[in-house]
């Protein structure tokens, strides 16, 4: 009975910030300038990878993480895979990820013919453990020439790619230093975390490469949409060349100097993201203050919710609490989407799915412990908000 009254309270503060009916996880929000963009976009006729909106809103990205070059393309798996092949993972390579992830960072791997290998996560960020990843290294790895190999399955380790969960930043600049010590390139998946910094740094930018994506359910979204940054102009020339089919610029003729990829963002999604874009540090500073209210609330009655690190910040994506056992987090689950408020738990591991069970792992304490007990929250800008 305790228990029922305490989701009960829960549900009546959730419905005080966004109101009565149902309530999703995340929503879009679309109050800015996206439908005269759109239709701008149509009259030019230039509505494929061709328009000048995909350039401009290249360079809104690229200003506002601080990177030197932004690279769109249609969705945030497409960006990692791309980031994957030019940091140089090749068939048969592993890459040293999180099993607490979305299965995009998973897929991204497979698609370059490589496999994953899963390192621990912290349990205050969500997000792959230095701690874990030194270990793994020190106790599995070994450093011949330029390369390092994985002693267990003799395959050489060509990436590191850690993911800042729900917008909060993992410890990436203890990572960084990390595989800079064991000479592995290393790729941020900041798919969720577009407005988070570390330390005043944006995430995505720590690395060789980043990934973000602009999908339906993200801060801000192009409909589908990705975007890699950068600060190796090479290695922009050569992201632009190969998500272009990798064909060589002439006046009419069809030149192409390697297999590539049709991977462009569209026109049309870019002018929704250039109109999202200029909306971005309203939304931001919106959700920051949603964050806030459930910290508040949260506190009140004891429940532990995700925090950023001190230094850092979140863009408070999705927020989420982490709740006793396994069983408190089904029955929370259960009663909240029979109210018609969206709850969801976090994603099962990717070592526990059938096409990824069988790669190595460091056994994953953290990860498993947060599988049974995280919950996300209703995280939209709400109605009204100003």
């Amino acid at each position: 009975m305790n228990s029922i009254k305490k989701f009960d309270d829960i549900i009546a503060f959730v419905r005080q910030i966004y109101g009565e009916g149902p309530i999703p996880l995340h929503r879009p929000i679309f109050c800015g300038d996206e439908k005269s963009y759109l239709l701008e976009c149509i009259d030019s006729n230039f509505v494929s990878s061709a328009g000048s909106r995909v350039d401009e809103f290249e360079r809104k990205v690229a200003s506002f993480t601080g990177a030197k070059n932004a690279i769109a393309v249609v969705n945030g798996t497409n960006a990692l895979q791309i980031a994957l092949i030019l940091a140089g993972v090749r068939e048969q390579d592993e890459v040293l990820t999180q099993a607490l992830t979305f299965v995009a960072t998973c897929n991204a791997i497979s698609y370059v013919g490589a496999a994953p290998v899963f390192i621990d996560v912290d349990k205050d960020t969500l997000g792959m453990s230095p701690v874990f990843l030194r270990g793994f290294l020190e106790g599995h790895a070994i450093k011949e020439g330029n390369a390092v190999f994985n002693k267990s399955t003799g395959k050489r380790i060509s990436s590191c790619l850690p993911m800042h969960t729900f917008g909060s930043p993992c410890r990436i600049q203890e990572i960084s230093n990390i595989c800079r010590e064991w000479n592995i390139p290393l790729v941020e998946d900041a798919a969720e975390s577009l407005g988070s910094f570390y330390e005043k740094r944006h995430t995505g930018t720590f690395g060789l490469l980043g990934a973000i994506s602009f999908n339906g359910n993200k801060i801000i979204t192009t409909g589908g949409g990705g975007m890699l940054l950068t600060d190796d102009d090479q290695l922009a020339k050569r992201a632009k060349h190969i998500t272009t089919t990798a064909k060589i610029p002439h006046k009419y003729d069809f030149l192409h100097d390697q297999v590539g990829f049709n991977y462009r963002l569209p026109s049309l999604n870019a002018a929704l993201g250039v109109a999202q874009m200029e909306q971005l540090h309203w939304m931001l500073e919106m959700k920051e203050r949603v964050a806030r209210e459930y910290c508040e609330f949260f506190n009140s009655i004891g429940w532990q919710m995700v925090h950023p690190l001190q230094n850092c910040k979140s863009n408070n994506w999705l927020n989420a609490i982490v709740l006793g056992n396994q069983k408190e987090r089904n029955a929370f689950l259960e009663y909240t989407n029979e109210k018609n408020i969206m709850t969801r738990p976090i994603w099962r591991l990717m070592s526990e799915l059938e096409m990824f069970k069988h790669y190595q792992n460091d056994g994953l304490k953290n990860s498993k412990w947060l599988e049974e007990r995280v919950v996300n929250l209703p995280s939209s800008v709400p109605n009204g908000f100003k």
